[in-house]
């Protein structure tokens, strides 16, 4: 298995958990490639820019790849960027980081892998001109694809998150009835600050302090406006509900405490285990967190993909 664009590895981690472990992970971002490569030990990792990195490079590295997976950039596509493109085929072939998902496309054609992945925005097939245009890509290498829209809350994750995985397999988890809670969550860390992984309290100023201690929950201190679409920033968690969607970009404050969520916290919410350990500066690792696969999705695609070996 290949994890391309792996990030922090939270892709990896769900197929880790069903043994299909990673045998190499890409990864430009030096941060994220190192915490990738203490989380998977035994994984190779290829610090590098997709666009100079080839199938041969990585048949010589690991073999013939059975599982490649990836989420490249979702800026390009999200209604969240400000300065999204208006003409949907321009994200994808005239955006510098909307292009790279055309190097995901390149090397499913250059590896052959029986099955792949491939994890992004719905944003991304939104119109029907961006559908046909992935499907004749994928064509072009071999491939027909399904475009499976996968909810996290669904399958068993503590935050919401709606995505679209495009593979050339059909894939449909069985979800779950049960939706964990904020609070279900990270509750048990409290008081654990400094003595988890990743569990270090951020200082709040005196300012902010006041102005989070009037909050109530779903109350937030500003609002980000992206080309379609707003989004609460620095909002205060209801304990028992589940989490909105987990932001690289953003901060959750904690339902009790007049303070940011940890980086841990917010990994709970994207399911991760506390072992998985994140490295690099504290916005480096808020990121890692927030731009992954849920753990719990993960596994779940992982699951649907072992079915076919």
């Amino acid at each position: 298995m290949v994890d391309l664009f792996s990030g922090g590895g939270g892709f990896s981690r769900g197929f880790a958990e069903v043994g299909l472990s990673p045998a190499l992970g890409v990864e430009l971002n030096h941060a994220a490639a190192r915490t990738y490569s203490l989380n998977f030990p035994e994984a190779q990792v290829l610090e590098e820019d997709i666009r100079e990195v080839d199938g041969s490079l990585i048949s010589k590295l690991v073999g013939e790849v059975d599982i490649l997976i990836g989420s490249p950039p979702c800026e390009p596509f999200t209604a969240a960027n400000p300065t999204r493109r208006k003409n949907p085929i321009e994200r994808l072939y005239s955006d510098e980081r909307g292009l790279l998902t055309l190097e995901f496309v390149r090397l499913v054609g250059e590896l052959n892998p029986r099955v792949f992945v491939m994890e992004n925005v719905p944003a991304l097939v939104e119109s029907v001109e961006l559908r046909e245009a992935l499907r004749a890509e994928f064509a072009r290498v071999g491939y027909e694809i399904h475009f499976n829209v996968l909810s996290a809350l669904e399958l068993g994750n503590p935050s919401k998150r709606v995505r679209i995985f495009i593979s050339n397999a059909r894939l449909d988890p069985p979800k779950v009835t049960l939706h964990p809670s904020v609070w279900e969550s990270i509750g048990d860390l409290d008081g654990k600050e400094g003595k988890v992984p990743n569990h270090e309290v951020r200082e709040v100023t005196e300012a902010k302090l006041r102005k989070i201690s009037r909050l109530g929950y779903g109350g937030y201190l500003t609002m980000f406006e992206g080309s379609a679409r707003k989004i609460p920033l620095y909002l205060r968690l209801d304990p028992s509900k589940p989490a909105p969607t987990v932001l690289g970009n953003s901060r959750f404050i904690h339902p009790f405490r007049d303070r940011w969520l940890t980086v841990r916290e917010q990994a709970r919410l994207m399911g991760y285990p506390d072992d998985h350990v994140f490295l690099g500066s504290l916005d480096e690792q808020f990121n890692q967190v927030g731009e992954s696969v849920p753990v719990p999705v993960a596994r779940a695609v992982a699951k649907e993909v072992s079915k076919l070996f």
